[in-house]
């Protein structure tokens, strides 16, 4: 199906930053825009918004004079929604109330021809209920744009349960022609991005709250071992608490309950006291001084530095998803032994002396040190890639000794990497944050909400994640995260990690999400 021709002219309900980015969008790809608001003035404030953003690119060198006049002359605004019946596609952006959009498009079914297309920007409305009083639902659509929609690369294509193929792969392909990557996902809560987002934000939360370590710490480690852009704290005080909350609030209701979306108390806390962020000077960071330079943004938690003479590194069992990490160590001329024999249930130890270290599989040190009959045993934390990680994660087993603990410190600060030391926490941070973004990025696929190569373009375009979580969990072997996965809800004993059936048949039949 081809993209809407150039000649095509594109409504967009709607004034505020979203319907103005999406005009802004539109009219930058080449078509007539008509762009109406029903506040008095409004449309004609977006436009001349548009205008300001477009002179900063000319500042910058990045645009002409010429081409911002040429934009700004594709760009109409209209009165009454009168002006949009000639209109070839009609987007709408206003508040997210499920009433007030149906209205809105039962006059644009009675105004626009029958085959004018029929999208809404929604971020968390059923397109289907939006779309469920139309004489003609099959038109219509979800086209979810990202805010600021001109900066951000994603346009979710969302089809209620009536939208035809047709109408789609005609928004998709259109999309693609405006510069915008698109993805197909069904209408379901959260569509694919908010829904699959919400463990980066719930399991750093619950490290919080079980005081594995504090927020700026945590971010670190998400942020300079993870790879992340932002940690999920101070993401969350950009996007705005009481907005990320409610967010959370309707996926967990609309998926009755379920504990995977549960809301955190933390964060409902916040709310509570009016911390809602950036916007409002507080949140988990404080920000009420920052434009006078007066704010100082909590320091991570970063282990002193340890005065101890390293013994030879021992390497058990092949190193597999580590092996960067061994090849960091011989670069510094740590002598490092390489053993073939494995462990029992085939992952690599590190050995120190006495002392002995191994990736998180999801357990607790001091289980794991109890199930393996070890004496002293530290965890380290998954890394995005270990030879270029600035951060990592430990912790040690109850038994454990401080020197031991010194000694592993020494290591890891050897090859250049900021030590954190959480409390005996299953998982970690970032191998417990990357397990469950897979585990609901499977369960997205196996429900037919999208597939697995949109769901990795979706969280790699859409929220900059460093690599889409089912390539993640490709790479790591999808019976290690289900390893993981399970290990974590024997922890704890909820059905919040439980694995996904997917998940669990894939590692099962050793079959990888993009094969």
């Amino acid at each position: 199906m081809s993209a809407l021709p150039m000649s095509a002219v594109i409504g967009v309900v709607g004034a505020g930053a979203m319907g103005a980015g999406i005009a802004q969008v539109a009219a930058q790809a080449g078509h007539s825009v008509v762009l109406y608001d029903n506040q008095p003035g409004a449309a004609n404030a977006g436009i001349d918004n548009i205008r300001r953003q477009l002179e900063r690119r000319v500042a910058k060198g990045k645009m002409t004079q010429g081409d911002v006049i040429s934009v700004i002359e594709r760009l109409q605004p209209a009165e009454s929604m009168d002006a949009l019946a000639q209109s070839h596609l009609v987007i709408e952006a206003i508040l997210e109330e499920l009433e007030i959009k149906r209205q809105v498009f039962a006059q644009l079914e009675a105004l626009c021809s029958p085959d004018t297309l029929l999208a809404s920007n929604t971020s968390s409305l059923s397109i289907t209920s939006i779309a469920a009083n139309l004489e003609h639902p099959e038109r219509m659509a979800g086209l979810h744009f990202f805010n600021p929609a001109p900066v951000m690369k994603l346009v979710e294509v969302v089809s209620g349960l009536a939208t035809t193929v047709e109408v789609a792969d005609t928004l998709y392909a259109t999309a693609n022609a405006w510069g915008k990557i698109a993805v197909h996902a069904s209408s379901t809560p959260g569509f694919i991005v908010n829904r699959v987002a919400r463990p980066f934000y719930a399991e750093g939360l619950r490290l919080l709250q079980e005081g594995a370590s504090d927020a700026a710490t945590l971010d670190a480690l998400l942020r300079e071992a993870g790879g992340f852009r932002m940690g999920p704290f101070e993401l969350m005080d950009l996007i705005g608490h009481d907005v990320n909350y409610a967010v959370t609030r309707s996926v967990f209701d609309a998926y009755y309950g379920d504990t995977r979306f549960k809301p955190s108390l933390v964060q409902h806390a916040l709310v509570e006291a009016g911390r809602l962020g950036r916007k409002s000077g507080q949140g988990f960071f404080d920000y009420r001084e920052e434009q006078q330079g007066g704010a100082i943004k909590p320091q991570p938690n970063i282990a002193r530095p340890a005065q101890v003479e390293l013994p030879p590194l021992v390497v058990q069992g092949d190193p597999g998803v580590i092996a960067p990490l061994l090849e960091r160590a011989q670069e510094t001329g740590l002598d490092v032994v390489r053993r073939v024999s494995l462990h029992q249930d085939g992952t690599p130890r590190l050995h120190l002396g006495d002392l002995v270290m191994a990736l998180s599989d999801g357990r607790c040190a001091t289980e794991r040190a109890v199930n393996e009959g070890l004496e002293a045993l530290v965890l380290f934390d998954l890394c995005l890639d270990y030879r270029s990680a600035r951060a990592i994660a430990l912790s040690a087993s109850h038994a454990t000794s401080p020197e031991a603990c010194q000694l592993a410190t020494a290591f890891f600060q050897r090859l250049g990497m900021d030590v954190v030391w959480l409390t005996d926490t299953p998982g970690l941070v970032v191998l417990r944050t990357v397990a469950m973004l897979a585990n609901e990025a499977a369960d997205a696929v196996l429900q037919g909400v999208c597939s697995a190569q949109d769901v990795d373009l979706a969280m790699q375009a859409g929220v900059n994640y460093p690599r889409g979580p089912l390539a993640w969990a490709d790479l790591l072997g999808l019976a290690f995260v289900n390893r993981t996965l399970t290990h974590l809800q024997q922890s704890y004993g909820e059905e919040r990690y439980r694995s996904s059936f997917l998940l669990r048949r894939n590692a099962l039949s050793e079959e990888s999400f993009h094969e």
